[in-house]
């Protein structure tokens, strides 16, 4: 039986840019489907999650060093580079994360843009606030980035990014990613892929 992935996510977080890389070679040989599912985490700290701005505070700046150094050797194990922090951090992410939604139909495009988005910022440094650096990752990747700019400010478009970050909200996400399995088993990192890929083959049979 093919078990059903929701991968909600945000552009600009870099466990999640682990975790997305991670995800397909960790449930290797499994039956399954992921739908990724954009939102903006920012919403979800502001909703149910706000002491995530108290723990970036200055004052706790020895747990940040260790987070950072902790990210840094996660993306090592995952051969994923990770030149982070950039003067473009942190990332809005409203824009990158509506072009994102005005992909969602097309979910083969919403993966290959990602992956291309996750790259510019992550490893390029390249300003995914800025809607012409996200025409052109588009573009790289043979999308027509005019279009899905245009796609991407309609109120249509804006609506659902809105609706998905509602939607996650509801269903207990307190962060990004947040990996739904089977629709109701609730996962949430880069560091709860194994949990994800043991649920997946339970539901499976």
């Amino acid at each position: 039986m093919t078990v059903a992935i929701e991968f909600f996510f945000d552009l600009s977080s870099p466990w999640t840019r682990l975790a997305f890389r991670n995800i397909r070679p960790r449930l290797d040989g499994l039956d399954y489907a992921i739908r990724w599912r954009p939102i903006l985490v920012g919403g979800v700290f502001n909703a149910v999650n706000p002491a995530v701005y108290e723990s970036r505070k200055p004052e706790n700046s020895a747990r940040l060093d260790r987070s950072f150094g902790w990210l840094m050797e996660w993306a090592e194990l995952a051969g994923v580079e990770m030149n982070f922090p950039s003067q473009h951090h942190p990332l809005k992410s409203v824009n990158a994360m509506r072009m994102c939604c005005a992909l969602e139909d097309r979910q083969d495009e919403t993966e290959r843009f990602a992956e291309a988005a996750f790259e510019a910022y992550f490893a390029g440094q390249r300003n995914l606030d800025d809607m012409a650096e996200l025409v052109a990752v588009a573009e790289e990747i043979g999308l027509d980035g005019a279009a899905l700019a245009e796609r991407a400010v309609t109120p249509e478009n804006k609506e659902r990014l809105r609706a998905n970050t509602e939607e996650a909200i509801a269903r207990g996400a307190f962060g990004s990613p947040t990996i739904f399995v089977a629709g109701e088993h609730m996962y949430f990192g880069n560091d709860q892929l194994p949990l994800v890929r043991q649920r997946v083959e339970k539901a499976g049979g």
